[in-house]
């Protein structure tokens, strides 16, 4: 007797090559439907919760790893790569105690571009 397959819901994933901008738009659009309205409350949002997360990354380094783990995941929400990687990179960095200043700039500098990319798209 054969077990009876269920189709499955195609899930988007993240694109192979990299992307100039730091916002993957189209990922950004299927995560929320196409619905433009949603996509400007989830950027903004996220650009608040990025400041968040690096002051308080800053004040309790203890947590870094939690934190950045936080932020990669509503990154990737969002389609925002770069920071994603550069927070899993934080993420081992703290777990692991090497480079640790070092993969906490990157995420510092990654989080700048994709907020600038975000206030651009804002003001349209």
């Amino acid at each position: 007797m054969m077990p009876e397959l269920q189709r499955m819901d195609w899930m988007p994933s993240p694109p192979l090559a990299p992307i100039d901008n730091p916002l993957d738009l189209d990922h950004l659009s299927r995560m929320t439907l196409g619905d433009a309205e949603l996509e400007q409350e989830v950027l903004a949002m996220f650009a608040e919760q990025a400041v968040r997360l690096i002051a308080a990354m800053t004040a309790l380094p203890a947590e870094t790893g939690a934190l950045a783990h936080k932020l990669k995941g509503s990154a990737r929400g969002i389609g925002a790569f770069a920071v994603a990687d550069a927070a899993a990179s934080l993420e081992t960095a703290a777990r692991i105690g090497h480079n640790q200043p070092r993969a906490f700039a990157v995420l510092k500098e990654a989080v700048a571009e994709a907020r600038a990319a975000i206030a651009a798209i804002l003001k349209h």
